[in-house]
């Protein structure tokens, strides 16, 4: 265990120096400074008005943002050790794949949880001194919904780093899987079904496979528990599950998608090559 906390320090330590770091703070902090001198918590729309509001316009921004910073900045976290030696030299050590490999990711999920999750405490904070309502329910299912999200992300880009040694082709695929997820599964999922005339609950069952649709469809229904906004793809989910079952499962999807994929990472990274 010590072994392990030691891997995720030094990778915590390495990642806090790096310059992506500091843009990736000062992105989501920014987007908190912006929206307060920008007056958003003062307005209303659609009902939606105070730090609601806020955490309204927050999440949605973050689910375009977050997962690209994720995967770009982790595909090469085995890939670059490797290309630089730092792999065989910490293996030196009396270290083992498996501490080094789980180190690692524990490391980076902290650095790129923290900075989001911290941006909204912030928030919170200033929303107190203001006086505004704080929204606490929701803060707590974001903050879980935001988690979940990391943890799934984070897990499919140490699986590209352990399958993909070449750093340049790592990030290739992490962006092709971003743009993949973001948008294309929906355009070539509704091209399908009209084309075939497939059944409706089948297409978005296999939407619902993606994260980012299920942290979507989730981050929506806090606000929405009727979906009304989705029209009536709302009817097909809600005649499934209710809205508090599917943002339980919203949080426990992810995350176990993010685990399977990292183990699989691991699997690949003991059985391959190390240098």
């Amino acid at each position: 265990m010590s072994n392990l906390l030691l891997v995720a320090f030094l990778d915590l330590k390495e990642s806090i120096r790096a310059k992506w770091f500091l843009v990736y703070t000062l992105v989501f902090g920014g987007l908190i400074a912006i929206f307060f001198i920008t007056g958003v918590t003062q307005s209303q729309v659609m009902g939606f008005n105070g730090l609601s509001r806020l955490l309204l316009m927050y999440i949605q921004i973050t689910i375009v943002i977050l997962p690209i910073f994720i995967l770009i900045t982790t595909v090469r976290s085995i890939s670059s050790d490797r290309d630089s030696n730092i792999l065989e030299y910490m293996l030196s050590f009396p270290i083992s794949l498996k501490q080094y490999y789980w180190g690692k990711v524990i490391g980076r999920f902290i650095t790129v949880f923290s900075p989001v999750f911290l941006a909204m405490i912030v928030a919170i904070i200033i929303g107190i001194i203001k006086g505004a309502s704080i929204p606490w329910s929701i803060l707590f299912l974001y903050s879980g919904l935001i988690f979940s999200l990391c943890l799934s992300f984070l897990g499919i880009a140490f699986f590209i780093s352990t399958v993909v040694k070449s750093s340049e082709v790592s990030l290739g695929i992490a962006f092709f899987v971003w743009i993949f997820l973001l948008a294309f599964i929906d355009i070539a999922l509704i091209s399908l079904m009209l084309q075939n005339r497939m059944s409706e609950e089948l297409i978005i069952g296999i939407s619902l496979l993606n994260p980012l649709e299920v942290f979507r469809v989730a981050a929506i229904s806090l606000f929405d528990p009727e979906l009304t906004v989705m029209g009536p793809v709302a009817y097909t989910i809600l005649d499934k599950v209710n809205q508090k079952v599917f943002v339980i499962l919203s949080i426990i999807y992810p995350v176990v998608l993010g685990f399977a994929f990292a183990f699989m990472g691991l699997i690949t990274f003991k059985k391959k090559d190390l240098v």
